[in-house]
C-alpha cells in the first residue's frame, strides 16, 4: 500500500524546518517533533504528514465507534485528534460553553505523504498511487530556504475570558465541593482569546516551539483550521501489548541561577501539596488502565520524577499496563479518555463540577493529538500549552489550567495559570 524510501540527511534541523514550511501548502498537515528531548518511549525525532487521501470528522455522537470503524478498515497511519468533549460520548454529560472556535469533535486523516526521521535516518513513506512524486518534492523541499513569514498581526489584543477576581471565586466554589467531599481534585481552566486575529500559524508555531522545545511539539492544520502546540505532556502511548500513561502534575518555575535553580527542582519534588496533586492523578490513571488491562500487569514505573523544560520544572509519572490483543486501540483510548490530569477525582464529578463553573467550552484544548500505525500502535499527547487558530472567523484561543485540591489557595493558583499562560501570550503579542 505504501512504498518506503530511506535516506540519510546532512542536517535534521534544517530540514525539519524545511519540511515544516514545505507543509503550508497542503489542507491537511500534522508535523510532530520531539525537540529532541531524551525520553525512554519513543520511536521517531520528528513526523510530517501530509495531505489526505481518507479522513473522517465527527460530532460527539458515537465518535468512538466511528473511529474504530475507520481505523480498523484502513489498517494504515492515521493522524489527528479528539476533543476534550468526546467526555459526551463516553459518560452521561453535556458541554453548553461558550465555543469560539467551532472545530470538529473528533478529526482524523489518512495521509499520502509521511516523513519519519530518527537521528540523520529519513524514511519516506507514501502512497503507491503517488510514490512517483517523491523525488520531485525532495527537490522542492530541499530549496526552501526561507523558515518564517511576516503575516501576523503583531497587535493582538488579548482578552482573559475569567478575571482574576471572579477565578478566585470560582476556585474557592471548587474548595467547597472537595471539603464537602463530592471530589478530591480537579483541574480548573480558563481562556485567553483575540477576536479579529489575523496569525501566521508555521511563524507562530517556531517562535511558540522555540521558547519551550518540548517533547510533544505540534503544528496541526485542517483547512483553515490550526494548532500551535508545545505540550510537555504524553497522554498515552501503546507498543505492542504496552500501554504508558504519563500524567504531569506538580509545577515550580526555572531560575537563571543554576544553584537556585536546582534547589526550586528539589522542593518541588518534597513538596506535600504538588506530590499530592500528582498521586491522586496517577491512582485515577492506574484504574482506568485497569480496565483493559491484563490482570495484575498495571504498574507505576515511575512516581513523581522531576523532569526540567526550558521554563518550568514538573512532577511527572509513568503508569503502565498490558492488554490483550483483543482490545481494539480506540477501545483502549476510550476508557481513559479524557486523560486524568486535565480532570479529576472522581472524574465523572469532576468534570461535571469543570463544566459548571468553566466558561469556555475546551474542544481540541485538553483533549489529545497524534497517530495510530498499522501495526495498532498508537501515541498522543495532551494539548496544552497550545494556541488554537481558526482563520474562518479569525478567533485565536488558548486556556490554561492548574489542579484544585485542599491544599490549594486560590491566589496561588492563579499565579500558576498566568505562567503556564507566558509563552502563548509572548508569541501571540
Amino acid at each position: 500500500m505504501r512504498t518506503s524510501i530511506n535516506l540519510q540527511i546532512k542536517n535534521p534541523t534544517a530540514f525539519k524546518k524545511q519540511l515544516l514550511n514545505w507543509s503550508k501548502q497542503f489542507r491537511e498537515a500534522i508535523f510532530l517533533d520531539s525537540n529532541n528531548y531524551e525520553q525512554k518511549y519513543t520511536s521517531f525525532d520528528t513526523i510530517l504528514a501530509v495531505d489526505a487521501f481518507t479522513s473522517i470528522k465527527t460530532d460527539e455522537i458515537n465518535a468512538f465507534e466511528d473511529l474504530k470503524q475507520y481505523q480498523q478498515t484502513t489498517k494504515d497511519w492515521l493522524f489527528g485528534y479528539l476533543s476534550y468533549d468526546l467526555k459526551n460520548d463516553t459518560e452521561e454529560l453535556k458541554s453548553k460553553n461558550f465555543d469560539g472556535l467551532h472545530f470538529p469533535e473528533l478529526f482524523f486523516f489518512q495521509p499520502k505523504k509521511l516523513f519519519l526521521i530518527k537521528g540523520d535516518q529519513l524514511e519516506i513513506k507514501y502512497l503507491n498511487m503517488c510514490d512517483d512524486e517523491v523525488e520531485e518534492d525532495l527537490e522542492e523541499i530541499e530549496q526552501i530556504a526561507d523558515f518564517s513569514s511576516q503575516n501576523s498581526d503583531s497587535s493582538l489584543q488579548i482578552h482573559q475570558r475569567i478575571s482574576q477576581e471572579k477565578y478566585v471565586e470560582k476556585v474557592s466554589n471548587m474548595l467547597e465541593h472537595i471539603h464537602r467531599g463530592d471530589i478530591y481534585e480537579a483541574n480548573f481552566c480558563m481562556e485567553f482569546y483575540a477576536e479579529n486575529a489575523k496569525i501566521s500559524p508555521v511563524e507562530i508555531y517556531q517562535k511558540l516551539n522555540e521558547i519551550s522545545e518540548p517533547p510533544f511539539a505540534v503544528f496541526f492544520k485542517n483547512h483553515k483550521q490550526f494548532l500551535l502546540s508545545a505540550s510537555p505532556e504524553r497522554y498515552l502511548r501503546k507498543e505492542n501489548d504496552k500501554i504508558i500513561s504519563q500524567p504531569i502534575k506538580g509545577t515550580a518555575k526555572r531560575h537563571e541561577d543554576v544553584a537556585e535553580d536546582e534547589k526550586i527542582r528539589q522542593e518541588l519534588i518534597s513538596n506535600e501539596k504538588e506530590r499530592s496533586e500528582n498521586i491522586m492523578i496517577v491512582d485515577l490513571v492506574r484504574n482506568d488502565l485497569s480496565r483493559t488491562a491484563s490482570k495484575g500487569s498495571v504498574e507505576v514505573e515511575v512516581l513523581c520524577g522531576a523532569y526540567s523544560f526550558k521554563q518550568v520544572h514538573h512532577l511527572i509519572s509513568t503508569v503502565i499496563s498490558k492488554v490483550n490483543s483483543n482490545k481494539s486501540p480506540v477501545e483502549i483510548i476510550k476508557t481513559t479518555f479524557p486523560m486524568g490530569s486535565m480532570t479529576g477525582a472522581p472524574k465523572i464529578s469532576a468534570m461535571q463540577i469543570i463544566e459548571d463553573l468553566e466558561e469556555t467550552k475546551r474542544g481540541l484544548y485538553s483533549g489529545a493529538i497524534g497517530y495510530f500505525t498499522p501495526e495498532n500502535d498508537f501515541d498522543f499527547n495532551v494539548v496544552i500549552r497550545s494556541i488554537l487558530y481558526n482563520e474562518e472567523n479569525n478567533y485565536v484561543s488558548f486556556s490554561v489550567g492548574s489542579a484544585i485540591t485542599s491544599l490549594s489557595i486560590p491566589e496561588k493558583e492563579y499565579e500558576e495559570c498566568l505562567l503556564k499562560a507566558k509563552a502563548m501570550r509572548q508569541v501571540l503579542s
